[in-house]
């Protein structure tokens, strides 16, 4: 980056709609330049960049950029909700979205969904349902099957899930539906393209799969493929209260096969995130960003791992794990130490962990990166849910069949309706393998699909149970008054999982003298 002058024209926090022309030049006493913008205050150089009137990233004055957003799950819609709210000092947005989805029954649904105004996932954020009411009804968010919409955008998110199969007990990832979606861009985008993937992919995906596609691709077409520029940005959703939040005021890594496609990434990212607060933070390589959201859940899983041990251990020695770590926690070295609980569930820390083993294999060939820590602790994490069957088992003095269970939240985390990779999904089967008789209940599930089993999401009567097992901390399960929702049934266990419920209603539920066990807890 050059020095520069009065006069010239510069980008703030790489905002194109913020631009404006320096007026001064001052240095502090550090020795730092700080250069006075017209009309917008003073900034050190790394906050500004140089333009010109024919700068790429630039718009003409109402000419807005297309924006397609490749597959609609959960990542994918609130992305497409995100862009689309993106506006400049006038409240105008910033792009046309076009959110794309497979022409299947499920595909269909969710683009029906977005073009009603209605977020296609259950969700107790209210930014993202008034964002998507908001983007439909100024016009400038629209969904669809067809295909055809990528040859008339500028920008393309790929939001495509990529999952992991046994093929004779050997773990591998699951390419085909990731390349397919690769080549359909490829037969349809546009030159100048500037194409972001956002899914979660091994290392090396960028650089072995998806640039030799679009490449072959855009060669049979006559595209000049250095004209297609190809990024990488993993997203950090998090499905929740602060769904949307969770996009456009959080920090976002970054790169480019190129160092200008880095820079466009880089370009189209500053319009939708808060860079001010959450500055971009770009890798040399997409190899290297690539392995940064890979190692970032591995890291979360072996944690979560760990912690599964030292659960039982004060559950025998009588101590409260909980209070323990909160202790511990307060230490800044060891803030972001797991508690114990029911399982680990969702899309990414069960399956995610195991990507750098495949990648050293399946796309660098290389041998002895085996990653014990990360396939040890997915094991942990996938066989903890047992835990809590096997300790309820133990309290029936294993006679576990005939019994009524209640199991309170079957989704993956708190306050969101995903239940994908659930751990209730492998307790739910567990338990009714062992002839209990096991009634789910969540207050944000409507249908498990994946047992293929309506749920009822108003409070049961707690009548007839012989144990309820709070196994996801949904909010509404801590508003419960145990004094009334118990006063019919004073035999039934009660087993708190998750560290579900508060100290007033476990205090409450003592006095009722029901009989209380805990995961973490002695």
């Amino acid at each position: 980056m050059g020095r520069f002058s009065v006069g010239d024209r510069v980008m703030i926090y790489n905002d194109p709609n913020n631009i404006s022309k320096i007026v001064d030049v001052t240095i502090e006493k550090s020795g730092k330049l700080i250069f006075k913008v017209e009309k917008k205050g003073s900034f050190y150089q790394e906050d500004l960049r140089l333009v010109s009137e024919n700068d790429p990233d630039i718009q003409p004055e109402g000419n807005i950029q297309t924006v397609a957003v490749q597959g609609l799950g959960f990542v994918g819609a609130a992305m497409a909700v995100a862009v689309a709210n993106a506006s400049d000092n006038q409240g105008n947005p910033l792009f046309q979205v076009m959110g794309v989805d497979l022409p299947t029954a499920t595909g269909r649904e969710r683009v029906k969904k977005i073009n009603s105004a209605h977020f296609p996932f259950e969700s107790g954020d209210k930014k993202i349902i008034d964002g998507i009411q908001n983007a439909v009804s100024r016009g400038n968010l629209t969904a669809t099957t067809d295909d055809k919409v990528f040859r008339n955008a500028d920008i393309i998110l790929v939001s495509v899930n990529m999952d992991i199969s046994s093929i004779n007990g050997r773990k591998t990832i699951q390419f085909e539906a990731f390349q397919n979606a690769i080549y359909t861009l490829g037969k349809n985008i546009k030159q100048g393209v500037l194409l972001i993937i956002e899914t979660t992919v091994p290392p090396g995906t960028c650089e072995k799969i998806v640039q030799p596609i679009i490449h072959e691709q855009a060669k049979k077409r006559g595209i000049d493929t250095d004209s297609i520029h190809i990024a990488h940005s993993y997203e950090r959703v998090m499905p929740g209260e602060n769904y949307l939040d969770s996009i456009i005021n959080f920090w976002r890594v970054y790169s480019g096969l190129t160092v200008e496609a880095a820079d466009k990434c880089e370009a189209f990212l500053s319009r939708i995130i808060n860079v001010k607060e959450y500055p971009l933070v770009r890798l040399n390589s997409t190899i290297a960003s690539e392995t940064a959201k890979v190692l970032e859940n591995s890291y979360r899983a072996v944690n979560i791992a760990f912690i599964e041990e030292w659960g039982r251990f004060a559950e025998e020695v009588g101590i409260d794990l909980y209070e323990v770590i909160d202790a511990i926690r307060v230490r800044p070295t060891h803030s972001n130490i797991r508690h114990p609980g029911f399982g680990v569930g969702g899309y990414c820390l069960t399956k995610d962990p195991l990507f750098a083993m495949i990648s050293a294999r399946e796309i660098f060939n290389l041998n002895g990166h085996n990653f014990p820590f990360s396939t040890q602790a997915l094991e942990i994490n996938q066989n903890m849910p047992l835990v809590t069957f096997n300790k309820l088992k133990k309290h029936f003095n294993g006679k576990i069949k005939g019994k009524k269970i209640l199991l309170m939240g079957i989704s993956y985390r708190e306050d969101v309706g995903d239940t994908r990779f659930s751990p209730a999904e492998v307790f739910f089967e567990h338990a009714r393998k062992e002839g209990a008789q096991v009634f789910p209940h969540d207050p944000l599930v409507e249908y498990w699909e994946e047992i293929q089993l309506k749920i009822n999401r108003n409070l049961p009567d707690a009548n007839g149970f012989d144990a309820i097992v709070f196994s996801v901390p949904h909010r509404v399960y801590r508003d419960i008054n145990f004094d009334i929702w118990l006063k019919n049934n004073r035999e039934c266990l009660i087993f708190d999982a998750n560290n579900v419920l508060t100290n007033e209603q476990r205090q409450a539920i003592k006095e009722l003298d029901n009989k209380y066990i805990s995961i973490g807890r002695g």
